[in-house]
This record gives C-alpha cells, structure tokens and sequence, in this order.
C-alpha cells in the first residue's frame, strides 16, 4: 500500500528554466556595462557554457557547477576577477524568479490528505526558497549529510530513511527517465514519469505510470496495484 509521494524538484515541481535565464541575463548585463570584450557575448554563449562544464563535474555539486560555468563564460571577456560577485547576482536572481509550475501546490495540496510527502533533489532549489516552504514532511539534498546525486542507490536509501517506510510503499515523481524512474525502480520504489512535453517514451524505460500534469497525479497513483 502507497504511503508517502516523493518529489524531484527542478523542471517537477519547480519551473527552472526561466529563472536560470533570468539570473543568466542579469550576469551578462553586467559583463556588457563592466567590458567592452563583452559586447559580443551572448545569452546563448552563456547558457553554452553550462553543457560544456557539465560533464566533467556531473556528480559535483549543481552550485559548483554553476560557478564553473559562469567562469568560462567571464573568460571570454577577461571578467575572470569578478566571479565572486557576479556569481551572488545570478543565484539572486535565480531564487528570485524561481516559482513552482502552476499544478504543483493544487496537487500536494490534494495528496496531503491521504499521503505522507517528500521532496528529493540532486539540484540546489531549497524548498523554502522555491515557493514550496512547509510543504513536506522530509526534504532530502544530494551532498547534504553525505548523500550522494541520483542514480546512485544512497540516494534513495536516504529517502526510505526519512520516509521511515519500505520501497514498495514510496512512489517517486520526476521529469527524469535516468533518475526519477530508472534509478528509482532499481532501488524497489514505485516510479511515475512526469512527460510535461509528451515525449515518446524512452527504449527500454519501464515507469509505473506516467502523467502529463501533476493534476493527473492522484489518480495515477491510486492507479497503481496495492
């Protein structure tokens, strides 16, 4: 019997892209008044250099990341010194504009009533900074207290820790089909694909259901055999 409904965070309940961008255009601003080298700079060179970190550091944490990124892009205006504080501008702007999608509260709300709820990221979108403050009964952080990202199995040993229940009762939900359903199901949860865009699904990725909109949630967990 389902007992507790564990959220992913980024591009789930939280509408990421357009903070990012945001915080990325008011970093790029800066570079254009601090430089002229930076006149031909662009939001697409920025969002760029993200994609070309990424890989060597995909375990790291996502505010390294982040930093790494921002540096290769202040290096191409010879912003090199200003890291520091042009990084506190973009995740000022980030968290500023970060907001959860439209159907995320109405269906927490609606699950409450009858499930225990979890919020489990490998991102750095803190709960009470994301619009979703009081939401869950546990909320667990890839590398905060030593866990690790997803799709590494101590990951989800750290949501059945909080959750206090067997994998076969906890349902995770995410955008994800590496980590919110493969990595999930490996580890004995329930797993439900949120496919906002309708993509096909995946070779060889078995969810235990998928849903377009977090409003179809609860049926789709009631859904699922005991």
């Amino acid at each position: 019997m389902i007992s507790t409904v564990v959220f992913d965070a980024d591009e789930t309940l939280i509408d990421l892209r357009p903070a990012v961008t945001g915080g990325l255009v008011a970093v790029l601003e800066e570079m254009w008044r601090l430089t002229p080298m930076a006149a031909n700079v662009t939001l697409a060179d920025l969002e760029s250099d993200w994609g070309a970190v990424f890989g060597d550091l995909a375990s790291a944490p996502v505010t390294e990341i982040r930093r790494a990124a921002l540096a290769r892009s202040l290096a191409r205006a010879g912003l090199e010194t200003e890291l520091d504080r042009l990084a506190g501008l973009f995740f000022a702007r980030r968290f500023e504009l970060t907001r959860p999608f439209a159907d995320a509260l109405p269906a927490l709300r609606r699950l409450r009533e009858t499930y225990t709820l979890g919020f489990a990221t490998n991102g750095n979108s803190r709960a009470e900074r994301c619009g979703l403050a009081g939401e869950f009964a546990f909320e667990i952080y890839a590398h905060v207290g030593g866990v690790p990202k997803k799709p590494d199995p101590a990951f989800y040993a750290a949501v059945l820790s909080a959750a206090g229940a067997e994998p076969a009762a906890v349902v995770y939900v995410g955008d994800s089909p590496e980590h919110d359903v493969t990595g999930a199901r490996a580890a004995g949860l329930r797993a439900i694909w949120l496919n906002r865009s309708g993509a096909a699904m995946p070779a060889g990725l078995r969810p235990d259901g998928q849903v377009r909109t977090l409003t179809e949630l609860p049926a789709a967990i009631a859904a699922l055999p005991a």
